[in-house]
């Protein structure tokens, strides 16, 4: 976590839980943002195939002429339904309804029965049906 944090702080990113230690133990997320430009990124510490996966599958984005990775549309409802949070699903309803019939649920879905072997996470499956349901 050391190296994370003075990493932010060469970028003037300011963690945004009270307690980041706790926050990144809990759940695998450094969150901060840039306070003069309010934009807000995510470290996403991985560690299991899927995200290794999912990098990999990351789509190119030109940001001010820089070349910038960023998950795709179903690898971000994975993570936000794995997250779980009443925000992050709220998030994932509005990737949902963005992307519309876009979206390759088969892999979403793949993933989700995965993740339901892990505990605490046996419902995804489920969530990603009511998901699917209420973004049409």
């Amino acid at each position: 976590m050391p190296l994370i944090a003075a990493v932010a702080q060469a970028l003037s990113l300011r963690p945004l839980p009270s307690d980041p230690d706790a926050f990144v133990r809990e759940t695998f997320v450094y969150p901060a943002n840039h306070p003069e430009t309010g934009l807000r990124i995510d470290f996403i510490f991985s560690t299991t195939d899927y995200e290794r996966q999912a990098i990999t599958r990351a789509v190119q984005i030109e940001l001010r002429g820089e070349s910038v990775p960023f998950a795709t549309a179903e690898d971000l409802i994975i993570h936000k339904l794995f997250a779980g949070r009443t925000r992050d699903i709220e998030d994932a309803v509005s990737v949902v309804r963005r992307q519309g019939d876009a979206l390759d649920w088969s892999y979403v879905n793949d993933w989700c029965r995965a993740f339901a072997g892990v505990p605490g996470r046996e419902e995804m499956p489920a969530a990603a049906a009511r998901l699917r349901e209420e973004g049409k």
